[in-house]
């Protein structure tokens, strides 16, 4: 798969060559391309280095593997109205696979990192 990595801080786009079970880039391997890839059909995918950073900062965090079902999608691959973070690749959907407790959690590390720009309250995304 071809992932297109902007990089603010060098003022570019990055071009990887990668395969499903690879690490992403700028992740540390703490994510795999088909993790991010999820359900998607496309191999193009894009992401920033930033996104990839605070996800690797956030990881550190929770101390633990953290299972990610996406977090790209393209337009019109479903799951989400006209406008999507994942749509960027700049958005995660994770831990559907804990308890409530955990998630609740998990939310509020993520609230409290100042890693992420926004945060889905739990009304909206209760698993």
């Amino acid at each position: 798969m071809t992932i297109l990595i902007h990089d603010a801080q060098a003022g570019r786009m990055q071009r990887f060559e990668r395969d499903a079970r690879d690490p992403m880039p700028c992740a540390n391997e703490t994510l795999t391309v088909a993790e991010f890839r999820g359900r998607s059909l496309s191999n193009l995918l894009w992401t920033t280095c930033q996104t990839m950073q605070s996800w690797v900062a956030f990881r550190r965090m929770w101390g633990a593997p953290i299972y990610v079902p996406y977090a790209f999608k393209r337009i019109g691959e479903g799951g989400h109205a006209a406008q999507s973070q994942h749509y960027a690749g700049t958005a995660f959907d994770v831990a559907q696979n804990l308890t409530d407790a955990r998630r609740a959690l998990m939310r509020q590390m993520a609230e409290r990192s100042g890693l992420w720009s926004y945060v889905e309250p739990a009304y909206l995304t209760p698993t």
